[in-house]
């Protein structure tokens, strides 16, 4: 390895070679991530390219979708029903550090590209293979989806709007939540590596990824016998005389400030929503009294008052209001990356990424963009 592809802290993974296959979001944003900490990622796509390119509105060959999370990657287009391309495939895969795949259980391995017939020429290979629900058991073979995987998690079960209805989170969570387990495993599956001196298989499902978000959620449940107490009443939305806020409670003596604040001490004495428990058991009737004070006044002014009083809160924004925030802003909590037939694709920026990595990688490829160069020299 020369000198100027050593790794380092800005570029760690300098040096690794990735296979991407994946399509969508979950395995492409694992992807992502390598190549973000310094990974050469190409990205294998049918000619028609990755179908996340024409989900949502489009932009030439992109969507924001594919536009945010194949950042930082070489495209190669390959037509997985032709033997020549298979062979091609297996010539990279030989040849690479990682490889990540979405497709359903038994695709892989019915190409030839599976982690068995892989590993064998290249046992240093870590094989990364993401799924909705696993490569095992009863629902291995069943289509899955973000909100699918929402909704068999329990995460929908426990986000029940004020129309009573459990809601699918209005983001991503069960797709990026994935990738991010995906990346993990890829990184300590390296570590072992150095010391082991061979690679292995990977196992990550957009459900059981889900799963993990809810945490304790699950003991919950368990311990309690079925739906639990809220767990910090009360806690959640309240809707200003000019917008909304989200005001939330960690002990004890927050619950006595915050009526201060409100100017409704009588709340903070009454015996009945004297700790954590006992305002779970009224959740409702407490939330209505708060409810009806904090619509008398703007979210600045709350938002004075409550920080005055070193409680948590703060105002409910938008994407857009969250851009243009001072904070974020100022800790340059967002990039943009300048994309052919896009302009400027903007998107957080990843915790824990040092400097400008990110700002400086090259945008999302078209479909097939470096067929030619990649097919002249493999992995050159």
């Amino acid at each position: 390895m020369t000198e100027h592809l050593q790794p380092s802290h800005e570029a760690p993974f300098r040096g690794l070679r990735v296979l991407d296959f994946g399509q969508g979001v979950a395995s492409p944003y694992t992807g992502y991530l390598l190549a973000a900490n310094g990974a050469d990622v190409i990205k294998i796509e049918p000619p028609e390219g990755d179908w996340s390119r024409k989900l949502g509105t489009t932009y030439g060959s992109q969507s924001s979708l594919s536009a945010v999370y194949n950042r930082g990657k070489r495209s190669l287009a390959l037509d997985l029903k032709q033997p020549e391309a298979i062979e091609t495939a297996r010539k990279l895969a030989l040849a690479a550090d990682v490889v990540i795949e979405g497709f359903r259980p038994g695709v892989m391995d019915r190409l030839g590209l599976g982690y068995g017939a892989l590993s064998r020429d290249n046992p240093r290979l870590i094989y990364l293979s993401i799924s909705g629900f696993g490569q095992q058991g009863p629902y291995a073979q069943r289509p899955c989806s973000d909100s699918v995987a929402q909704a068999f998690s329990g995460l929908v079960s426990v986000n029940v709007g004020a129309d009573g209805i459990p809601h699918r989170v209005g983001a991503i969570l069960s797709d990026v939540s994935t990738g991010l387990y995906g990346f993990q495993a890829i990184s300590t599956a390296l570590f072992a590596r150095a010391t082991v001196g061979k690679g292995r298989h990977i196992d990550v499902s957009l459900s059981q990824s889900t799963a993990a978000l809810l945490g304790h959620k699950f003991a919950e449940h368990a311990l309690e016998g079925g739906t639990p107490r809220l767990l910090n009443v009360p806690a959640g939305s309240y809707r200003t005389r000019d917008g909304w806020l989200m005001v939330t409670l960690v002990t004890e003596a927050q619950y006595g400030r915050l009526c201060s604040v409100l100017g409704r001490e009588d709340l903070g004495n009454e015996p009945r929503y004297a700790s954590f428990a006992l305002r779970a058991d009224r959740a409702e009737e407490l939330a209505a009294e708060l409810r009806r004070v904090f619509a008398t006044d703007t979210t600045d002014s709350w938002l004075s008052r409550l920080h005055a009083a070193d409680l948590i809160a703060d105002r409910i924004q938008n994407p857009s209001e969250w851009l243009a925030n001072e904070h974020v802003r100022e800790t340059r909590g967002a990039l943009q990356t300048e994309t052919p037939g896009m302009g400027a694709v903007i998107a957080a920026r990843t915790p824990g990424m040092i400097g400008d990595v990110e700002a400086s990688l090259r945008p999302a490829p078209d479909v097939g963009q470096d067929s030619a160069s990649l097919l002249a020299g493999i992995w050159r």
